[in-house]
């Protein structure tokens, strides 16, 4: 009897099953769209979304004004993003893709040629030179990567570096790097093939060579098909077909033992279709050849570890539950596989016919029994959240629970996230134990799929916050607008406020009318304060501000409340040679010349005043021009009232003129 054996990586890979979903949720949804290109190497698939109303357009050019347009995981070039900036845009652009024009964009922004290993005329190669600033070159053969290195190493110009398009021979890539490792000994070479295609080449590689004959099914146009057909066919007699009508009778009933893989852009049912056909084909009286029984095996629905399922609970107990997965195993999820809440009541959470996600751990044919886990499962799902976050730049929301080393963790869907403590703030942290148990607004900055870990940066929200204050504010900005921010730092000559994303300072002499010596003196880190613009320079983004009120003006208050001719209580705050000058009010001084401290000429001022003496001076002039005021002691003491023993002395006019005619003396 004929075997039919199905790789075990055949069909989507994560990239293309990731916009294949995509698509047809949008085609779905009943939203005006087209895909840029045909989503996938696929023409069954493409023509399905076109049925749906999700159609392919060649150029940006033939979308509709206000039409979604949906971008392959191919990717498009840096051009078609800005021939797309009006239009809603759903990327779905691959990861591993849009690694390779990260890679492109930082390695030529550092001044290097960069080298790319694939098909030139392959839409992600395309796409990827569009994101190099320096010269790109693209080669298929040896032959072209020689030429290529002789030419430069003639021209001796900028240094190398290499990527290869995902879905290149892996062979063929371990004889470039040889190559160019050779010439080139400081050559940054970067394997960018997707892990994926290289585990699919792999198995190819290994079913053909245990195989009579292998059919590979996928788009005759899809280059890592290609690359599987090439492969097989170095170990077998080998055929490429699209789908089922293609397969070839004759030569399957040839052989004995046929091998069948998929390209990553071949959907489940077109594989289960050439499966199905090629079953009938072999098809005998012999029972033994059960097409469910080879189905069920080719497709890897057979339970192992790691493989995700769905459960329908059949028994919860206080420290377990049963679940039938669909297999001849029975289903067990111990209770801390369930969560890490040692304090839940498992008979409250789940209830019999409950469905949920698990992954297998361990299977035990012998016993009959499978073990699974929903904590598992949820951490998948919580990885794939935070790697699509990663992809999409989305900022994500969780707890910081733990200060390790080097900074904190932060929980969310259930991850924990390392976020160094540079990253923890737009300003220094001091200590990282303030965070806890604080929410916080992160972006996922670096996801490693191999250790399901990923790095967070909350100062890149806040980063991206302020960036957008600032162009408020500029946009905003006038002088003499009043604002309302927070002091965030002092120095010796002034006061930094924040005024929302943007600082301005407040020099020390407009934080008070009067003369300080530091501006703690007005206000401390943390204040709230009211200020005003006064000047701005566009060029430097430098802001100066004001703080002082004109109400609070001394001069404005002197002016109201004192004239010439007053008198007013003054204090000596200083003596020179020439007189003494004395506060009037707080940051309003007065002279007293020498001339006018007394009634009698003295040699020195301090014969008669001295610092901290409190004296009445009359206001004999003031120039407000000059901010400068007269004061005399002198004044005072002429208009002092006359003493009694002068009183006494004052001729008695009125015995004087007693008994003159027509005066009446009382």
């Amino acid at each position: 009897m004929s075997e039919i054996v199905l790789a075990k990586s055949a069909g989507f890979c994560f990239g293309v099953n990731r916009a294949v979903d995509r698509a047809f949720a949008l085609a779905s949804s009943g939203a005006d769209a087209v895909t840029l290109g045909a989503i996938i190497h696929n023409p069954q698939v493409v023509e399905r979304l076109a049925r749906m109303g999700l159609p392919p357009i060649d150029s940006p050019e033939e979308a509709a004004p206000g039409q979604t347009v949906l971008i392959r995981s191919h990717g498009v070039s840096k051009k078609i993003y800005n021939l797309l900036s009006g239009h809603p845009v759903v990327d779905c652009t691959c990861p591993f893709v849009a690694k390779i024009h990260r890679i492109v964009e930082e390695e030529s922004a550092a001044g290097r040629t960069i080298l790319i290993a694939g098909d030139r005329n392959h839409p992600e190669v395309e796409a990827s030179m569009s994101f190099a600033s320096t010269e790109a070159i693209a080669f298929q053969t040896e032959e072209e990567l020689l030429e290529i290195l002789k030419i430069l190493k003639e021209k001796g110009e900028n240094p190398v570096s290499v990527v290869v398009q995902t879905t290149f021979h892996e062979l063929l890539w371990g004889k470039f790097q040889q190559i160019i490792e050779k010439h080139y000994t400081k050559a940054k070479i970067f394997d960018t093939i997707c892990s994926a295609t290289s585990l699919r080449q792999t198995e190819a590689a290994e079913l053909a060579a245990q195989s009579d004959y292998m059919v590979v099914v996928g788009g005759k146009n899809s280059s890592n098909t290609l690359k599987l057909y090439e492969i097989c066919s170095r170990f077998c007699e080998t055929d490429l077909v699209e789908t089922k009508s293609e397969l070839d009778k004759t030569k399957i009933f040839l052989h004995n033992r046929i091998g069948v893989t998929a390209g990553a852009s071949t959907p489940a049912d077109i594989i289960k279709e050439v499966l199905n056909t090629m079953t009938e084909i072999m098809e005998t009286h012999d029972e033994e050849l059960n097409f469910a029984e080879l189905l069920e095996q080719s497709l890897n629905e057979k339970l192992y570890t790691g493989k995700r399922v769905k459960g329908i609970v059949t028994n919860v107990a206080p420290n377990e539950i049963h679940v039938d997965v669909g297999a001849k195993q029975a289903g067990i999820v111990p209770a801390s596989e369930l969560t890490d809440d040692s304090s839940a009541n498992i008979m409250e959470m789940f209830h019999k016919d409950d469905e949920i996600d698990l992954i297998v751990l361990k299977v035990n044919d012998q016993e009959g029994i499978v073990t699974l886990s929903k904590k598992r499962c949820d951490a998948e799902a919580g990885y794939d959240a935070i790697r699509q976050a990663h992809e999409d730049g989305t900022v994500l929301e969780g707890v910081v629970t733990e200060v390790v080393k080097g900074g904190v963790l932060v929980l969310t869907n259930g991850i924990k996230i390392f976020i160094p403590a540079s990253m923890t703030s737009d300003r220094k942290v001091e200590d990282l134990n303030t965070l806890l148990k604080k929410d916080v607004r992160f972006k996922v900055i670096e996801v490693n799929d191999r250790r399901r870990r990923a790095v967070g940066s909350i100062r890149a929200v806040l980063a991206e916050e302020k960036k957008a204050k600032q162009e408020e504010f500029w946009a905003n900005v006038e002088i003499g607008k009043v604002y309302h921010g927070e002091v965030k730092s002092l120095t010796s000559y002034g006061a930094f406020v924040d005024l929302g994303g943007v600082d301005g300072m407040i020099h020390i002499t407009e934080l008070s009318w009067t003369r300080i010596k530091s501006p703690e003196e007005v206000v401390k880190v943390g204040d709230m304060v009211e200020v005003y613009i006064k000047d701005i320079d566009t060029e430097k983004k430098k802001i100066s501000l004001g703080y002082k009120k004109s109400e609070d003006n001394p001069w404005e208050i002197f002016k109201r409340d004192y004239h010439i001719g007053d008198v007013a209580e003054v204090r000596i705050v200083s003596i020179t040679s020439f007189g003494a000058f004395a506060q009037i009010i707080p940051g309003v001084d007065g002279l007293i010349h020498i001339s006018q401290i007394a009634n009698e000429r003295i040699a020195k001022v301090s014969d008669k005043l001295a610092v901290g003496d409190v004296v009445n001076a009359k206001i004999i002039d003031i120039d407000y021009d000059k901010k400068k005021v007269s004061l005399s002691v002198r004044a005072v003491l002429d208009e002092a009232p006359v003493k009694e023993e002068e009183e006494e002395e004052t001729p008695d006019y009125a015995a004087d003129l007693e008994g003159v005619e027509g005066v009446t003396v009382e």
